[in-house]
C-alpha cells in the first residue's frame, strides 16, 4: 500500500481522532463526577435518614450500559455478567423506590 492510498483511505474514514480524544477525555471527567456526585447524594442521605434507591437506580443502571458497550464491542463475557447483574440491580432498586413511593 502506497503513502496516496493510506491517506485517501484515511480520510474516507471521516473520524478525526482529535475529536475521538476530546470525547474520550470529556467521557472520562464526566463519568468521574457522575461518581462523586452519587457518592456524595447516597452518603448525605445516608445522614439525612432518606433512602437512596432511586440514586441507586441510576447508578446501577449507568454499570449496566457501559458494560454493555464494553461487551459489545470486545464479546468478554466479564462485561456480560456485569451487564446482568447492574439491570438486575437497577431494576431491583427501581421497585424498591416505586414501593417506597406508593406507600
Amino acid at each position: 500500500m502506497d503513502r496516496d492510498e493510506i491517506l485517501r483511505r484515511s480520510r474516507a474514514e471521516k473520524e478525526d481522532e482529535g475529536n475521538t480524544l476530546l470525547e474520550n477525555r470529556g467521557r472520562r471527567w464526566g463519568v468521574a463526577g457522575f461518581c462523586s456526585l452519587y457518592l456524595l447524594l447516597v452518603v448525605f442521605n445516608l445522614i439525612t435518614g432518606r433512602s437512596s434507591y432511586s440514586i441507586h437506580a441510576l447508578f446501577w443502571c449507568y454499570i449496566s450500559l457501559e458494560a454493555w458497550g464494553k461487551y459489545w464491542t470486545s464479546r468478554r463475557r466479564a462485561f456480560l455478567a456485569t451487564t446482568v447483574l447492574a439491570a438486575v440491580s437497577s431494576v431491583c432498586f427501581l421497585a424498591c423506590y416505586v414501593l417506597e413511593v406508593l406507600r
